[in-house]
């Protein structure tokens, strides 16, 4: 009896284990909650990944999905979308609005100062604030869903300010929706 008892508290703990890595989605706004669906949790899909053959490019759209950025960058302890980040927003705002059944998660990023919890609460900040973006240019939120990595995910592994400003970003992952 003693050995099934021990046999159930390693297996219970190794399952805590093995669920630990799983990010969780931060519901914030009832907007939000509602635009994530039923999952949102982070995906395999990196945000290196091509979008060549999701099949979401009508054969009668203005652009392709491969024909602008889904990388929108900010300075350094900001959400302000700026400059020609706001051009790439409104590109993908365009896109969205011409194809309604497409979806994309838009996942914010930071660089690795501060603190783990700051940089998800920076992260949040910035998806939202590209998603709040979005819909004042007409996307509709139930197109949006968000996500904050914080500084889990850097897109460069340096340590200077060049790697900081490319992990300091809101992806836009069209291909997580598509894979589901």
């Amino acid at each position: 009896m003693k050995m099934n008892k021990g046999m159930l508290v390693v297996v219970g703990l190794a399952a805590l284990a093995g669920c630990a890595g799983n990010k969780a989605v931060k519901p914030h706004g009832a907007s939000a909650t509602a635009s994530r669906g039923t999952s949102t949790q982070a995906s395999g899909a990196g945000q290196n990944g091509s979008m060549q053959g999701t099949g979401m490019a009508g054969a009668n759209s203005g652009s392709s999905l491969n024909s602008f950025s889904h990388m929108v960058h900010f300075r350094t302890n900001s959400a302000t979308i700026s400059g020609v980040n706001r051009k790439i927003v409104k590109k993908n705002a365009s896109y969205l609005e011409a194809h309604p059944n497409v979806h994309v998660r838009l996942e914010g990023n930071t660089d690795e100062r501060g603190t783990a919890q700051y940089n998800m609460a920076l992260g949040w900040r910035r998806a939202d604030a590209v998603k709040h973006m979005l819909e004042v240019l007409g996307v509709s939120g139930s197109q949006l869903a968000t996500i904050s990595f914080g500084k889990s995910r850097p897109l460069a592994m340096g340590h200077d300010r060049a790697a900081w400003a490319k992990n300091r970003r809101v992806y836009f992952n069209y291909k997580y929706f598509a894979s589901k």
